[in-house]
């Protein structure tokens, strides 16, 4: 039986995250200017590590990477949410409601196998130095990729899949500023509450999982460092880069997937924090604690101030 042919609301309200005006405006400005602080930061490190040659390795392919992950994930809802508060229209068809959740978990499927994959290459690098470039070849960069886009394909696609099972009869107040499961499947005029724990839990313990594998990889990272001194200053600076990272996008979304019926007021603030604070973070880590990154950054910006001064500013 097509239980999904029994779904009569075509439309939902997303709540937001207040009713009052203050805070909306509030929300709107602190908002608006995070989301062009992620786009701006991350497409300066994909333009730097495009530009500067220095840069082309596995590393900062895989960092590339990770910044238009970011820029997706902080797209998918944030651009929706400010213009909502300025406009008032709060509300979302059913269709826009599961491209969000298709899209929401694409990206962070995606990132939680890249994460895994820049975990790897960390591993290599510090605990088997003279292997690396056998190992983390190009060829076996772009397959890492590859395998994060199709690993979040597949999440999304079981997520998606579950969603469009549900028929959504009578109430359609979704409480949060986008679709997620799990707080859109406690909408459904069916009895799924077994069903519906078992998949977002699924999820949960996914991450759960993934983040234990990077905490024990990086755990062996920082013991190999601290055996050998020499060199370690930078080494430990971007293996802790990456577990700052690895760890303030790991917490939200274990505890929402995990405990999906706890506060729906905890949960909105960790999505606020998974999808509009931790893609800025990716920037502002990486760029200040890597002086790499920073000197290719600073030769960027000469550059493009000496090609500013030597192009005439009139032709007629």
């Amino acid at each position: 039986m097509d239980v999904a042919n029994k779904s009569t609301v075509s439309e939902f309200v997303l709540l937001g995250l207040s009713n009052s005006w203050e805070l909306q405006m509030f929300f709107f400005m602190v908002f608006s200017l995070f989301y062009v602080a992620t786009m701006v930061g991350n497409s300066l490190i994909v333009i730097t590590v495009i530009v500067d040659s220095h840069l082309h390795s596995p590393m900062y392919f895989l960092l590339t990477n990770l910044s238009v992950i970011d820029m997706s994930l902080a797209s998918f809802a944030t651009p929706k949410m400010i213009t909502d508060y300025l406009t008032g229209h709060r509300t979302i068809s059913f269709d826009g409601c599961i491209t969000q959740i298709f899209f929401l978990h694409l990206f962070t499927g995606t990132e939680i196998i890249l994460l895994m994959a820049m975990s790897f290459d960390r591993y290599i690098a510090i605990c088997k130095p003279l292997n690396y470039a056998s190992i983390i070849s190009p060829q076996v960069c772009v397959a890492l990729v590859i395998a994060s886009w199709t690993v979040g394909i597949m999440h999304s696609m079981s997520q998606v899949i579950f969603a469009l099972t549900l028929p959504f009869c009578g109430p359609n107040k979704v409480d949060s500023f986008f679709c997620d499961l799990p707080v859109v499947f406690q909408l459904a005029c069916v009895d799924t509450y077994v069903l519906g724990l078992f998949m977002i839990s699924t999820s949960g313990i996914i991450a759960l999982s993934c983040f234990i594998l990077l905490l024990n990889s990086y755990v062996i990272v920082l013991v190999t460092i601290k055996r050998h001194s020499r060199g370690s200053s930078k080494a430990l600076s971007t293996c802790t880069a990456h577990f700052i990272v690895v760890f303030l996008f790991f917490g939200p979304c274990i505890f929402i997937y995990m405990w999906p019926l706890s506060s729906f007021l905890v949960d909105k603030i960790l999505s606020v924090f998974y999808t509009i604070f931790t893609p800025i973070l990716n920037p502002v880590i990486y760029t200040l604690r890597n002086q790499e990154v920073k000197t290719a950054m600073r030769k960027l910006k000469n550059r493009f101030l000496n090609f500013n001064k030597a192009t005439p500013s009139h032709y007629f």
